[in-house]
């Protein structure tokens, strides 16, 4: 008799990972259920959520009669993610956190503890499917679920990762997911969905981060360097922000939004208006390529669609390698407000390229 494959799940404790694990276990794979503990703290309520979600996950894994573990990656998640979270803020970019997670601790450290347990490869509730390209290389497509695709931030996967990976779900809807959940009597089957950084939960981003770095407040300063008020810190806002902003009153009576952050001089640069239009930009700059295949394109300038932020409709855009390491996107309609620190995305059709971290807008061509 043929010994099943073993699967390690990773598992979060939401209907996307249990649902996963529950198909794979019906296709007749050994699969292993794995709670990954990437944070220490407790809520505002003095709860730790990370309790009650691994307790989720005991009973979705009781109820498909599989094994379980809890990995702890706390302090993997501080070094490889946290810490460059913390310098991008103190840089004034505004980063994000779950696309390194995804790099550094999911598809490496996670990785790697489910080859410790034996398995041929893990799977995880992402919504993203797999492929081959032409060379027989894996290819990163968009879920099936235009809603719920996340490929954006899977875009750092190489091909050690998603020679290893499984989406079980990327294939399907939410909807589909959740009564799926239901068929199985999943406990899991109708939880909210998480939203946000992971860390941070459902605390005020301001509350958490003031107990990492220090504040420094300053001007808040129009267009022609006129002072309308006051800052908290930079790193509290990010471009195109309107609201929170403190200074409804000031000038016309339109609103307020941020459009530049001036380290030099501590200052939140902000403009008026119903849409300003110093919030958009034809172009962007960008650095830390990346590219899943594993090498770039052979064309120096291409064609592909393009992501600034996750679940932007696909825009139209020309991409020119501008070295070995950095990008120039130019799109074919102006952006509002690119934001040094997020990741540009790029596609052609349903295939994540690959993509790399904005540092800046530019005019465009």
């Amino acid at each position: 008799m043929a010994v099943a494959e073993r699967i390690v799940v990773g598992m979060s404790g939401g209907v996307d990972s249990s649902v996963a694990a529950a198909l794979l276990k019906e296709q007749g794979y050994d699969v292993v259920g794995v709670f990954m503990k990437n944070w220490e703290e407790q809520d505002e309520d003095g709860v730790c959520t990370a309790t009650a979600d691994y307790d989720d996950v005991r009973a979705v894994c009781d109820r498909l009669h599989i094994p379980y573990y809890s990995v702890n990656f706390v302090k993997q998640y501080w070094e490889r993610v946290f810490r460059h979270f913390l310098d991008e803020l103190r840089a004034g970019r505004t980063p994000n956190p779950d696309v390194l997670c995804n790099r550094e601790i999911k598809f490496k450290a996670f990785l790697d503890f489910a080859l410790q347990l034996g398995a041929a490869r893990m799977a995880t509730g992402h919504y993203a499917q797999l492929g081959r390209d032409d060379a027989g290389r894996c290819t990163l497509r968009k879920g099936s679920d235009p809603g719920k695709d996340q490929s954006y931030f899977l875009y750092m996967l190489g091909q050690r990762a998603l020679s290893r990976a499984l989406f079980p779900i990327g294939g399907m809807h939410k909807a589909q997911v959740r009564r799926l959940a239901e068929k199985y009597q999943l406990t899991t089957a109708h939880k909210k969905d998480s939203t946000g950084i992971c860390f941070i939960g459902e605390r005020r981003f301001k509350t958490f981060l003031a107990q990492y770095l220090p504040a420094q407040g300053g001007d808040i300063l129009s267009m022609d360097g006129v002072k309308v008020g006051h800052h908290d810190g930079l790193m509290y806002y990010t471009l195109g922000q309107r609201k929170g902003l403190g200074i409804g009153g000031c000038g016309d009576g339109h609103p307020w939004f941020v459009v530049e952050k001036d380290l030099a001089r501590n200052a939140l640069i902000v403009a008026q208006g119903a849409d300003p239009q110093e919030l958009y930009a034809r172009a962007l700059a960008a650095e830390q390529v990346h590219w899943v295949a594993g090498e770039a394109p052979r064309a120096e300038q291409f064609a592909a669609c393009a992501k600034i932020r996750y679940r932007q409709p696909d825009q139209q855009a020309t991409v020119t390698r501008t070295g070995p390491d950095t990008l120039r996107v130019d799109f074919a309609v102006p952006q509002r407000a690119i934001t040094p620190g997020q990741s540009v995305v790029l596609y052609q059709g349903d295939v994540c390229l690959g993509g790399a971290i904005i540092t800046r807008a530019l005019p465009g061509a």
